[in-house]
């Protein structure tokens, strides 16, 4: 699976200022509602903190890759943010996130979602490649960066 499947330049965002993880979800939802028009923001919103009440989707690391699946979505769509300043996420290692790659797939996608989350895993999982990605000057770079270009 390539992350160019499922992301597009205008969704990812470099340099994303928020004061906590409530205000990165709400970005992120926004992005992703710009992949799936059918959708409300705020419903995605609302799938993305539902998935949160299971557990913190943060990796560790200072990464984060809320998720989730709903209804009215016809394909996989992905949204990037580097945040400005890092945020407390609730994750396992208690490292703050400023890495933060939202994922949205239909509903019954079950086995999509597991290979679009281990893939974006494997990726973020890699220190030089966060390394790159922190360093990247603007969003079209760290776009580059994600989907191989």
């Amino acid at each position: 699976m390539k992350l160019a499947e499922i992301l597009n330049p205008g969704r990812v965002a470099v340099g994303v200022a928020v004061t906590s993880k409530k205000r990165a979800l709400e970005e992120i939802a926004r992005l992703l509602a710009l992949g799936a028009p059918s959708v409300a923001p705020a419903d995605i919103l609302a799938s993305l903190a539902g998935r949160e009440k299971l557990g913190s989707t943060g990796l560790g690391h200072g990464v984060a890759i809320p998720h989730g699946r709903m209804a009215g979505v016809s394909t996989s769509v992905g949204a990037f943010i580097r945040l400005k300043h890092p945020v407390d996420y609730d994750t396992h290692d208690g490292q703050p996130v400023d890495l933060v790659f939202g994922l949205l797939v239909p509903q019954n996608a079950t086995g999509e979602h597991l290979q679009h989350l281990a893939a974006i895993a494997e990726k973020f999982s890699d220190d030089d490649f966060c390394a790159q990605v922190h360093a990247a000057k603007d969003d079209a770079a760290v776009y580059a960066l994600l989907t191989g270009g």
